[in-house]
C-alpha cells in the first residue's frame, strides 16, 4: 500500500504514480527511539522504534548517496552476486576524514538491476559485509528518475542550458518530477530502516537527493542532517525557471548544512532563497547562515580535494613505471599536452581541439613538436546533445589530423575508451601541460590529481621518472570549481578559441623555473586540502551547526514541500490566550502598547486604514477604565490621528515616540531633545540620489524624521543600495543629534533619544506616579524598532517602575530571534487575542479607580 504522505508531497506533482509493491523482507532497524510523524511510513504501526532493542551507542553516520560505493558483479555460475569496494569512489576516500571511532552506514542504490527475488539476499550481503544499505528502485522509476529529471532537467539547468526548444534539452515533464519524489521517497525508506535519530548524522550527497531532507525531516524533527552539492548552483536567473523552483529550495532548506564548492555557487544559492523565499544570510564569525522558522541553516563553501594516498599507492605500482617508460618511448621529442574529460556537452571538449588547431596554426614552430592527447571516460547521460556534440569531435580530430598530420606524427590523439587510475597516471606524468576548457563544471579534480602525479613519490625508492625538478602547467577554464584554489593556472574563457590557443604556448613555453614555482604553491594547496580534510571539515561544521538540536523546541508544520520545523529556544514560546485572559481579568492597572504596520495592519495591505474590527476593539478595550491603551507607531502623526479619531481614549505615539498624545482630548506633546531639524536639508539630497538610481525606491517625509523605503526594489540591489546609505548618512551627519537606523526595507533619520522603548518607559512610570503601577503589561510588535519595547519592560521591573509581580506579555509577530518571550504568528492572530481581552473587558468603573488616559 503507498503511503498517506506520498500523495500529500505530490500536491504540486500530481499524476499517475507508479505503484511501490511493499518488499517481503525489511532490514533490521536499529532505531530505539519514536518517529515524529508516522505517516511517511508505508507501516501501519504509529511509531519506527526498533523490534530489536540497539545496542548502539556512538556516534554514527549515515552517507546517502545516488550510487553506493560499491561494485557489483554477477558470478560466473550467473547464481547471485559478488561486490568490491570501488576505490575510486568519494564517499569511501571520505572516510578517513571522518572520527576514527564513527561507524560509516551508506545508502544508495546499485549500479545495475537485481531481480526482486535477489534483492533480500543482495542486501543482506551488503549490510553485513560493506555496511551499505541498497535502494532498489523500479526500472520504470530509475529511468525517469536518473536519464529523466535528474539528466534531461536538473544538469542541463544547473550548468545554465535552457530548453529554449523541443529540440534543445527537453520541456518540463512533470511525470519525471514525480519519478524524482518517488525515487527520493525510496531512499529516505531505506534510511528510515536503519537510522538512530538521537545518534545518527546523516551527510546527503548530490542534485539527485535534493528533496530527501524533507522526508527525512517530516520524520525526524531534530536529526543531525547535512547536504553537499557537487555540481555547480546556477544564478537565480537561471534557476526560478525550473517550475518546481521552490519545492527544491525547500527541500533543501530542511537540511543543518549545506556545501558548496565555490563562493559562487553558495552565493546563487543564497540569491534564490532571498528573492524566491524572503530570505536573507548573515555571516557571524566567518561562518553564513540563514535564518529560517527559527532554525539556523549553515552555508559551507570548500572545495572537495582528492585522494593522496590512492594517487600515492598508484605511483609505487611497477607496472606504472613501465606504462610511463612505454608512453615516454611512444611520445619522445614530442611536447605532450593532455586532456582528461568525461563525455559530456559541458565539458568544452572540442573547443579544447580548436584551440590546438589554432595554436598550431599561429605557432608553425609546434607543428611535429606538439601533441594534445586527449582521453574521453565514457558518457553518464545519453540523448540526441550528446551524439551531436561526439560527431562534431570527431569530425574535429579527423580534420585537424589529416590538416597537421605526417607520417609517425598526429597532433590529436583521441582515446575513447575506459582508462584506468594506473594507465591515467601514466599519461599525467609525461604531460607539460594540462588542459581543461569545460564550459561548466562542478568541481573538476583532472588538475588536482596531474599536480600530485608531476610531484611523484618521496622515500627511500622514488620513482626515477619523477627525479629532479618538479614543474607541472595547467590551462584550465574560469567556469568551473577547481579554478579559484589554482592561482598559478592559467585561467581562461573556453569560447575565445584564440586567447585559449595562446595560453596552451604560453604554458609549453614557459621556463622551467616559473613552472616549478607554480607547481610548489598548487602542490603545497593540493596536498592539504584533499578529500580528507574536506570532509573532517564538513563533518566539524556540521556538529557545530547542530550542536543546540536537543535544547531547542521543535515541531513541524505545513504541508507537501511547503513542511518545515520550527525550532525556538526553550523560553520563547507562543502566546497562550487562555492564560492571559485570566492574567487579565485578574488584574486593575493594565497597559497595553500595539505596534501599528504588522502588528494590527498586514504588512502587504495596500489601503493602511485600520479596519472596523480594529476600531471596535481598541474602542471596547479603552472602555475598560483600568486599560491604558497606546498605538506605538513609526507614522505621522497626522496620519494615526486621523485613523483612529474614532478612538476617543486610545493614546498614540507617533513617529517612534516623538509626538505623544494621551487621548483625543489632549495636545500633542514633543518628547524629543531637539526641535532643530536643519540636518533634514542635509539628509534629503543624499537620499534623493538613492532614490534615482534605485528603481522601487521612494522617501516619506514626517515632521521629526525621513525614511528611504526600498520594499518595491530588486531584493538585492535594494538592501545593497541601502547599506551604501546607511553609511553615507553616517558619515555626513555624524556631527548631527541624530540617529541613523535600519529596519525591514527602509533606512531612517530621527532625532537622537527617540524611542518606542521611551514611549513604554514614559507609560509605565505615568501609572505608577498616579498610584496605579501596572499589574499587568502586554506589548506586541513586529520589527527591530519594537524590540526596545521588549527591552525595556525587563529594565522597568528592575528599577521598579514595574512591580515583579506584575503580568508581562512581551509578544512579537512571527517566529523570530526577539527579546520578547511570546510571539504570534500573524495579524490575525494579533487581532484574535485583543478581541478575546475585549471580551471580558468591563466598562463600569470600580469607585476607588481613577480615570484612565488622564496626562500626567
Amino acid at each position: 500500500m503507498m503511503s498517506r504522505s506520498y500523495t500529500n508531497l505530490l500536491d504540486l506533482a500530481s499524476g499517475n504514480f507508479p505503484v511501490m509493491m511493499r518488499e517481503k523482507k525489511r532490514l533490521t532497524r536499529v532505531m530505539t527511539v519514536p518517529g515524529v510523524i508516522s505517516e511517511l511510513d508505508d507501516d501501519q504501526a504509529n511509531s519506527v522504534s526498533s523490534d530489536v532493542p540497539s545496542s548502539i551507542v556512538q556516534d554514527r553516520i549515515i552517507i546517502v548517496a545516488n550510487q553506493l560505493p560499491v561494485k557489483p558483479k554477477r558470478r560466473p555460475d550467473n547464481k547471485g552476486w559478488s561486490f568490491s569496494w570501488d576505490e575510486d569512489s568519494l564517499l569511501l576516500q571520505m572516510k578517513n576524514g571522518l572520527p576514527e571511532d564513527m561507524e560509516v552506514l551508506y545508502v544508495g542504490s546499485l549500479r545495475v538491476e537485481v531481480d526482486p527475488n535477489e534483492q533480500d539476499d543482495v542486501s543482506q550481503i551488503l549490510l553485513d559485509r560493506f555496511k551499505c544499505v541498497p535502494a532498489f528502485l523500479p526500472p520504470d522509476i530509475l529511468t525517469k528518475f536518473y536519464h529523466g529529471f535528474c539528466k534531461q532537467h536538473l544538469w542541463p539547468l544547473f550548468h545554465y542550458m535552457l530548453p529554449y526548444s523541443a529540440n534543445h534539452g527537453g520541456r518540463f515533464d512533470r511525470s519525471l518530477w514525480e519519478a524524482y519524489v518517488a525515487a527520493n521517497k525510496i531512499f529516505s525508506q531505506r534510511v528510515i530502516e536503519v537510522i538512530n535519530p538521537e545518534d545518527d548524522y546523516v551527510w546527503i550527497h548530490d542534485y539527485h537527493l535534493m528533496v530527501l531532507p524533507t522526508f527525512l525531516r517530516r520524520r525526524f524533527n531534530r536529526l543531525r542532517m547535512g547536504f553537499f552539492l557537487h555540481s555547480p548552483f546556477p544564478s537565480s536567473e537561471i534557476y526560478r525557471t525550473l517550475p518546481v523552483r521552490e519545492e527544491i529550495l525547500k527541500a533543501l532548506l530542511n537540511s543543518d548544512l549545506i556545501g558548496f564548492h565555490t563562493f559562487d555557487y553558495a552565493r546563487h544559492f543564497l540569491s534564490c532563497c532571498s528573492r524566491m523565499l524572503g530570505l536573507e544570510y548573515q555571516s557571524k564569525r566567518g561562518y553564513i547562515g540563514l535564518e529560517y522558522y527559527g532554525r539556523t541553516i549553515g552555508i559551507k563553501i570548500m572545495p572537495v580535494g582528492i585522494h593522496m594516498g590512492q594517487i600515492e599507492s598508484v605511483l609505487r605500482r611497477a607496472d606504472n613505471e613501465w606504462r610511463v617508460g612505454e608512453l615516454k618511448q611512444q611520445f619522445e621529442g614530442k611536447t605532450v599536452l593532455l586532456g582528461v574529460d568525461d563525455m559530456d556537452i559541458f565539458k568544452g571538449v572540442n573547443l579544447k581541439l580548436l584551440a590546438m588547431e589554432q595554436m598550431l596554426k599561429q605557432h608553425p614552430k609546434w607543428q611535429g613538436r606538439a601533441v594534445l592527447v586527449q582521453i574521453a571516460n565514457p558518457a553518464r547521460g545519453r540523448g540526441k546533445d550528446l551524439e551531436e556534440i561526439q560527431a562534431e569531435i570527431e569530425e574535429s580530430c579527423k580534420r585537424i589530423n589529416e590538416t597537421f598530420g605526417r607520417p609517425g606524427y598526429e597532433p590529436i590523439v583521441f582515446i575513447d575508451r575506459p582508462v584506468t587510475i594506473s594507465e591515467r597516471a601514466a599519461y599525467y606524468s609525461i604531460a607539460e601541460c594540462v588542459v581543461v576548457t569545460a564550459v561548466r563544471d562542478g568541481m573538476n579534480l583532472t588538475p588536482y590529481e596531474y599536480i600530485v602525479c608531476r610531484q611523484g613519490i618521496s622515500g627511500p625508492d622514488p620513482n626515477p621518472d619523477f627525479s629532479g625538478a618538479k614543474k607541472s602547467m595547467l590551462v584550465v577554464s574560469e567556469f568551473i570549481g577547481c579554478s579559484p584554489s589554482l592561482s598559478g593556472a592559467i585561467r581562461v574563457n573556453p569560447w575565445n578559441i584564440e586567447s585559449t590557443a595562446e595560453a596552451m604556448n604560453e604554458a609549453v613555453s614557459m621556463p622551467d623555473p616559473e613552472k616549478q614555482l607554480r607547481h610548489e604553491k598548487h602542490y603545497r594547496y593540493v596536498s592539504t586540502h584533499d578529500v580528507e580534510y574536506w570532509a573532517k571539515s564538513f563533518f566539524q561544521d556540521m556538529e557545530r551547526t547542530c550542536r543546540d538540536h536537543f535544547r531547542r523546541r521543535c515541531w513541524g508544520i505545513g504541508l507537501s514541500f511547503g513542511f518545515r520545523v520550527v525550532a525556538l529556544d526553550p523560553n520563547f514560546r507562543k502566546l497562550s490566550i487562555e492564560t492571559m485572559v485570566s492574567a487579565y481579568s485578574r488584574s486593575k492597572n493594565r497597559a497595553i502598547l500595539l505596534d501599528y504596520d504588522g502588528t494590527v495592519m498586514p504588512q502587504t495591505s495596500i489601503n493602511k486604514d485600520p479596519s472596523r474590527e480594529v476600531i471596535s476593539i481598541i474602542n471596547e478595550l479603552c472602555a475598560d477604565p483600568r486599560n491604558t491603551i497606546f498605538v506605538v507607531s513609526g507614522r505621522g502623526k497626522d496620519s494615526l490621528g486621523r485613523w483612529f479619531s474614532p478612538c476617543k481614549k486610545v493614546g498614540i505615539a507617533a513617529e517612534h515616540g516623538y509626538y505623544m498624545r494621551w487621548s483625543a482630548d489632549k495636545d500633542w506633546e514633543i518628547c524629543g531633545q531637539s526641535t532643530d531639524f536643519g540636518w533634514i536639508q542635509m539628509a534629503e539630497p543624499v537620499m534623493k540620489l538613492y532614490t534615482e538610481a534605485t528603481d522601487g525606491s521612494n522617501i516619506e517625509m514626517k515632521e521629526s524624521a525621513i525614511v528611504w523605503h526600498h520594499r518595491d526594489a530588486d531584493p538585492s540591489f535594494g538592501s545593497c543600495q541601502a547599506k551604501e546609505l546607511l553609511d553615507h548618512l553616517e558619515s555626513v551627519l555624524a556631527n548631527e543629534p541624530v540617529a541613523v537606523k535600519s529596519g525591514q526595507f527602509i533606512v531612517e533619520v530621527k532625532p537622537q533619544g527617540v524611542t518606542k522603548g521611551l514611549v513604554a518607559e514614559k507609560v509605565f512610570t505615568s501609572m505608577a506616579e498616579k498610584g496605579r503601577q501596572a499589574d499587568f503589561v502586554l506589548c506586541i510588535g513586529d520589527d527591530r524598532s519594537d524590540e526596545d519595547m521588549f527591552e525595556i519592560i525587563g529594565s522597568a521591573m528592575k528599577s521598579s517602575i514595574l512591580s515583579s509581580n506584575t503580568s508581562v506579555y512581551a509578544c512579537t509577530v512571527g517566529q523570530k530571534p526577539s527579546k520578547a518571550k511570546y510571539y504570534l504568528d500573524d495579524t490575525t492572530e494579533v487581532i484574535n487575542t485583543l478581541e478575546a481581552l475585549a471580551e471580558v473587558s468591563d466598562p463600569s468603573p470600580s469607585p476607588e479607580e481613577d480615570e484612565t488616559g488622564s496626562s500626567p
